[in-house]
């Protein structure tokens, strides 16, 4: 199980040398509170984006992480002391250090989420570890090196690469090899590093905007608050607000998506600190903030398509042309020119995430990854004609009030208010830049979807830009603008009303949820240990796929996930769902015929297959699966038993494997 002691030793190495990076750059590209505070982000964004193409060259090693990570830290630190910058007397003040103490405290909610909670011999999970399963490609990086192997399926046609935006993970990675450390645990780490940063970079970006510290706590104050749902519910009888509203998915606000989905996270604090790098170039153009914009949108994009990619195109054509009237008509043709050639660097980063995810898109069939569908907000009670057109408005009037309600009106109006009032022009090119983004990361959500999985995650996430922007205006309104007591009345409204729904999903991170699934669990990381002993670094292993299928809302491979430190030959249809280039009948009728095997009632050519045809080199089967007790591999030539402990486990080892050896 992950330990919350090498849980904090990420966090704090992650905090530590990321900060002293990404300061060493930020200095030299940002005024003075926007660089403390965005050092974490910009540290983490060019160190990860610069880092990975060299790791596929030198190879991705503990020594080499080590190695590198060592020259980094000390060319930083020695450009702080062998250059130091004097910084203009007008800068706005400091994050105050209680800002710092703020967000650190609230970052610990979503990494509470991921931590294993003990309880009477049980281990209980919560419920955003079900998107932390993908601490599988933690895991197999760490074994197997980068570029990454997919760890979640290994059947014929399968190019055996990941088509998947992993720089996240891959830092996660770099955290976890120099210190010895598991997976999950460096998730965990990187996870309240993420929440950390995301926080500061606001923090840092209010004060920036309206010259007074106390903006900073404004922003933690503000991001602390959730939805509407709990508060409503209690006065409808139903969290859902079903049948007028159409099921909750997950579009929901910055403290709920930092447990849930980290990765994303990071991508739109990387392209909010991508705007503001565009509007210093507009403003003031070198080639050192020319370079670092590259690094940063290569991040964005490298830890989410949807964030860093679809969201932040939008967002930078919307916003050119204000940059390009902005700009003494002289420089209009340069500009231009020279975030074009950022675009192209960007683009070459970035070229082995397209490749392979559009050659995964090609592999399952798909030609319209991305369609124009309205947001899905009113429920049944509405004729389905009638629905999808009110949705178009109660998206707008409703569904963003009831999900922002601390930060969406108030966040409007602060916007304006600021854009209107901005005397410093820097200032009024970042506030545009910044419009922009949430304006396109609102429209985003509202009128294009994702086919790819179950849920429009370009929905889900595409909100998250918008969403800080919207806190840091909030913020910035409360503090100085004028009306700032009409903003402040909405906001402080929303936000007490959001409460209920805030200590609820607090509460939840923390304590997880009790099932009795949570017993087995306990004694699953001796049954991985087990299963390692006759699985190599690059084996594939078969299990049951919904084994423990209980841990989580939604069934998922979750002890496979986070113990097994080992590839899936088929890791079953939640995850593959994500990661395998397989179109949709192809991967359902597999996963009938894993979860047939299991069973029990899995046929000598089933299970020929799983050797064959999924280079399945090693099978584990457990008292809970019907193949326990009519057991279709005994009496296979394709695999020998191993090992078997009496009410525990058997584990079979395919027969070729077991002649190589």
């Amino acid at each position: 199980m992950a330990s919350l002691v090498d849980a904090v030793l990420c966090a704090m190495v992650a905090t530590v040398f990321w900060s002293l990076v990404g300061y060493a750059l930020a200095r030299h590209v940002l005024p003075r509170a926007l660089a403390l505070g965005a050092a974490p982000v910009l540290g983490w964004a060019a160190h990860s984006a610069a880092t990975l193409p060299l790791y596929f060259l030198i190879g991705f090693s503990p020594a080499a992480v080590a190695s590198v990570a060592v020259v980094c830290a000390a060319a930083a630190a020695g450009s702080l002391v062998w250059r130091p910058i004097k910084h203009d007397a007008t800068d706005a003040p400091k994050l105050p250090v209680c800002a710092y103490a703020a967000a650190a405290a609230l970052a610990l909610a979503p990494a509470a989420a991921i931590l294993p909670k003990f309880s009477r011999g049980a281990v209980y999970l919560a419920d955003p570890i079900f998107d932390h399963s993908k601490i599988a490609i933690i895991d197999a990086m760490m074994r197997q090196g980068v570029p990454p192997v997919d760890p979640v399926f290994a059947g014929a046609g399968a190019s055996g690469g990941l088509a998947y935006y992993y720089l996240w993970h891959f830092s996660a990675a770099q955290l976890a090899l120099p210190l010895g450390v598991s997976g999950w645990e460096a998730d965990i780490g990187l996870t309240w590093f993420t929440a950390f940063a995301s926080l500061s970079l606001m923090a840092a970006l209010a004060v920036w905007l309206s010259r007074t510290s106390a903006a900073a706590i404004w922003v933690v104050a503000l991001a602390a608050a959730t939805s509407l749902r709990a508060g409503l519910g209690y006065v409808f009888g139903s969290y859902e607000l079903i049948p007028f509203l159409a099921y909750p998915t997950g579009f929901a606000g910055w403290l709920f998506q930092a447990a849930w989905v980290p990765q994303h996270l990071m991508a739109a604090s990387c392209v909010v600190l991508a705007m503001l790098l565009i509007a210093g170039y507009a403003e003031r153009p070198r080639l050192i903030v020319l370079a670092i914009l590259v690094l940063t949108a290569a991040a964005g994009f490298e830890s989410s398509t949807y964030v860093g990619g679809i969201t932040f195109a939008l967002a930078a054509v919307a916003a050119a042309p204000f940059f390009v009237t902005a700009i003494e008509p002289g420089r209009r043709l340069r500009f231009a020119a020279a975030i074009g050639c950022a675009a192209v660097l960007v683009a070459c980063l970035a070229a082995p995430f397209i490749i392979a995810q559009v050659a995964m898109t090609a592999a399952r069939h798909d030609p319209t990854p991305i369609v124009i569908r309205p947001f899905p907000v009113l429920g049944e009670l509405f004729p389905a004609r009638l629905r999808r057109i009110l949705d178009l408005p109660a998206y707008w009037l409703i569904e963003l009030p009831i999900e922002f309600p601390a930060t969406f009106i108030s966040g409007v109006m602060a916007l304006w208010l600021l854009w209107r009032y901005a005397i410093e022009r820097q200032a009024k090119i970042v506030v545009t830049g910044l419009a922009c983004l949430a304006g396109a990361g609102l429209a985003a959500s509202w009128l294009l979807a994702s086919t790819l999985g179950d849920n429009n995650d370009l929905a889900l996430r595409a909100v998250l830009p918008a969403a800080m922007v919207l806190i840091v205006a909030t913020a910035v309104g409360i503090a100085s603008l004028p009306r700032r007591s009409l903003i402040t009345i909405a906001a402080v409204t929303g936000l007490i009303l959001s409460l209920p729904d805030t200590a609820k999903m607090i509460r939840s991170n923390i304590a997880g949820h009790a099932v009795p699934d949570g017993r087995l669990f306990a004694q699953a990381p001796e049954l991985w240990a087990a299963v390692r002993r006759y699985a190599g670094a690059t084996a594939r292993v078969a299990n049951n796929p919904l084994y423990l299928k209980d841990l989580t809302p939604w069934p998922v491979n979750m002890s496979w996930a986070l113990l097994a430190d080992r590839n899936s030959c088929f890791a079953g249809r939640e995850l593959t769902l994500a990661f395998a280039p397989l179109p949709a009948a192809r991967r359902e009728a597999i996963n009938r015929q894993f979860i047939q095997v299991f069973a029990g009632r899995g046929t000598p050519d089933d299970v020929g297959d799983l050797a064959g045809v999924y280079g399945c080199d090693v099978v584990v089967l457990v008292p809970q699966d019907g193949a326990w007790a009519n057991d279709p591999f005994a009496a296979s030539p394709d695999y020998r038993l191993a090992e078997a402990r009496a009410g525990r486990w058997k584990i079979y080892v395919r027969a070729a494997v077991a002649r190589k050896e």
